[in-house]
């Protein structure tokens, strides 16, 4: 049979759906654009993400009405009553379960039902895969670690994701290993807290990533908790003295009001964010540091989204991501008044997504000048070291001759 996987939101699902993949062909399915089966990874962040979600498997029904649709990743994992009310879909798959995806397609075509696999994510004690995942993306997003024992107010991805766990470090090295060995020249580290990686097995990510600098492959960093690097100083040192640490940072920030940053239960001040920030950026100038935003979280006042603003806009970020609060199901947020109305949310986030873009451009201004790495991606784009996309016409060239290659480039 023919399938096709369709992944929305973060790395972490791009990487279930290689893994899917690979799963699928390891037993005998092969990818197609006009497939038997559309596997639609889903998010569930947002309500707007529920919303993409379901737009997406609406319109895989479109496309082929006599297609199995299954749903997994975050949203069949806290919400399967809502995806399995949904007549375009035929199996509801959960994060706990997607090995279980032969068994489901293979009851579904015998019983011709409506069939759902989701299992308690919180009793998922380890996290593994196998070794010869096939990667869509020149740059390879692997998970090393899934889940999150922090439970920040507004986030539902812990009742997606389940407690924190670590794959083995052997596996770990094995896979960037591999990596390194079929010609990949960047590979991505990627989890849902990545910086409590090895916190269940004894070990922590300063100790992993001192190991997997003897493979000669540039090591890019996912998300990462301020609450989690700022004490670590042997980490803070690493990562902005190694050359093969790509000097890029997304340090989740949330808010500048300690207010609301102690309602969300992010459990670190506006200031040693800051002390972080700064000694990254003082030991290694030409790092971009990228964050997220909620805009309109309950009881954010015009003073606390003013003291946000005006942080952000005097800051050294690259960039930020801009998210508009919605409630999300199992969450504490979601009982807090007074709720921030619609349009003042509107406002708020039109406000910080056009300073975002104003970031962007001073941050790739400040880099005029300087010569940095960069990895070609495809013939019209390559990324530097530090995050900043580039497309041939702003070498001077028509495209980019070899992709998957490192390239010097000066801006």
């Amino acid at each position: 049979m023919k399938f096709k996987i369709i992944n929305l939101g973060c790395r972490m699902n791009q990487f279930d759906g290689d893994f899917i993949s690979s799963w699928l062909l390891k037993h005998g399915y092969e990818k197609s654009e006009i497939p038997d089966i559309y596997i639609i990874n889903t998010c569930s962040v947002t309500s707007q993400a529920d919303r993409s979600s379901r737009q997406a498997i609406y319109q895989a029904k479109k496309e082929n009405p006599n297609a199995i649709v299954i749903a997994t990743g975050c949203y069949a994992q806290t919400q399967k009553e809502a995806l399995e009310k949904l007549k375009e879909v035929d199996i509801v798959l959960g994060n706990a379960n997607r090995t279980d995806i032969l068994e489901a397609i293979k009851n579904h075509l015998d019983t011709k039902q409506k069939l759902s696999y989701v299992d308690n994510i919180f009793r998922q004690n380890d996290i593994t895969f196998q070794e010869d995942i096939i990667f869509e993306n020149h740059r390879p997003f692997l998970k090393i670690q899934e889940g999150c024992n922090s439970f920040c107010s507004f986030c539902i991805i812990p009742f997606a994701r389940g407690k924190s766990r670590s794959v083995d470090e052997e596996l770990v090295i094995k896979s960037v290993q591999n990596l390194y060995e079929k010609g990949y020249k960047e590979v991505v580290l990627t989890g849902t807290q990545l910086s409590q990686y090895g916190h269940d097995k004894g070990t922590s990510l300063y100790k992993l990533l001192k190991k997997l600098l003897k493979i000669p492959i540039f090591i890019r960093l996912s998300s990462m908790n301020v609450n989690e690097i700022k004490t670590d100083k042997k980490l803070l040192e690493l990562i902005t003295e190694e050359p093969n640490i790509m000097p890029h940072f997304h340090l989740s920030l949330q808010s500048a009001s300690d207010r609301l940053l102690k309602a969300m239960r992010r459990e670190y001040t506006l200031k040693e964010y800051e002390e972080v920030v700064n000694f990254i950026i003082k030991k290694r100038p030409i790092s971009a540091i990228g964050t997220d935003i909620i805009v309109g979280f309950p009881t954010e006042n015009q003073e606390d989204f003013n003291i946000t603003y005006n942080f952000l806009k005097d800051f050294p970020f690259a960039y930020l991501h801009i998210f508009t609060y919605s409630d999300r199901p199992l969450t504490k947020a979601q009982r807090l008044t007074p709720k921030v109305d619609s349009n003042t949310k509107k406002e708020r986030s039109k406000l910080l997504h056009n300073l975002d873009q104003e970031k962007r451009e001073r941050f790739r201004a400040s880099m005029k000048g300087k010569t940095l790495r960069a990895i070609t991606i495809s013939p019209d784009k390559a990324l530097t070291e530090n995050y900043i996309e580039l497309t041939p016409k702003d070498l001077n060239i028509d495209k980019f001759e070899k992709i998957n290659d490192i390239i010097m480039i000066r801006l």
